[in-house]
């Protein structure tokens, strides 16, 4: 597999298909599982934000694909579930396995008064995360480019929650910061510790936010590759970050970053 801009493997292929067949297959042969690790951190934000405001919450997941954590999130699944589940419709077309999946919301949804939203810049997998009842509506969007326009505006003054498990590194402060100017959500990035979350904390400093890191690190997946692993150790080592006993030994790690307007009590 070829690298990307970033130096980690490129997996464009998998996101720009019609349903998570793909996706699941690909990256279940790593042991992908940033979203399950991520699972209770975002449940325990959305909880504190209902605690505090006494209503719904809406979430945005920034670069949500095929709404993975929104389904983890609101049918308490896990990706082991989520991965056999669309290795037994392997054979099926894509219509049937959203009617499928649309069946397994409506028969595990829960976390009640939660809606979600995805975002993200693949077509395909947008349509299907809706189309399977994973998120409540999508934006489909580039604010790495140009500011949010009216209608982009609209959708993002009713966001309460953003949420990522993979997107800085190809996202940067330019979107957050466009996000958080128009409605100030909260905010929880689980980022790879090759990728600097320092520019995304500055501007949402200037925002009005305090930004914390979670103690800790969180397993994202294995390294596809021992080119991968040699050029994300190299990209380590470059930004001052020690790669022994993390990195080293074939997985590539995140860190939690929480972001709060100042005034949040």
């Amino acid at each position: 597999m070829d690298l990307d801009a970033t130096g980690k493997t490129s997996f464009d292929d998998i996101y720009t298909q019609p349903d998570p067949r793909g996706y699941f297959g690909v990256l279940s042969a790593l042991d992908y599982r940033i979203p399950e690790l991520a699972k209770p951190y975002f449940l325990k934000l959305i909880q504190e934000f209902q605690e505090q405001r006494g209503a719904e919450a809406t979430v945005l997941d920034i670069g949500c694909s095929y709404g993975i954590n929104a389904a983890l999130l609101r049918c308490d699944s896990t990706m082991d579930e989520m991965a056999e589940r669309y290795r037994a419709v392997s054979g099926l077309n894509t219509d049937t396995i959203s009617s499928i999946d649309r069946r397994f919301v409506e028969q595990r949804g829960g976390l009640d008064g939660v809606r979600f939203v995805g975002f993200d810049a693949s077509e395909p997998a947008l349509a299907y995360a809706r189309a399977a009842g994973f998120v409540d509506d999508t934006l489909h969007a580039d604010l790495e480019s140009a500011d949010p326009t009216d209608a982009q505006r609209a959708a993002l003054a009713g966001v309460d929650i953003v949420v990522s498990t993979g997107c800085v590194g190809y996202v940067t402060e330019k979107t957050i910061g466009r996000v958080a100017e128009v409605g100030r959500p909260w905010m929880a990035h689980f980022v790879l510790r090759m990728f600097s979350f320092a520019p995304i904390a500055e501007r949402l400093s200037a925002l009005g936010y305090r930004t914390e890191r979670v103690d800790g690190v969180f397993k994202q997946r294995r390294f596809a590759s021992a080119e991968e692993q040699d050029q994300v150790i190299e990209s380590l080592a470059a930004a001052g970050v020690d790669p022994s006993g993390l990195e080293s030994d074939g997985w590539l790690y995140a860190q939690l970053f929480v972001s709060r307007p100042r005034d949040t009590h």
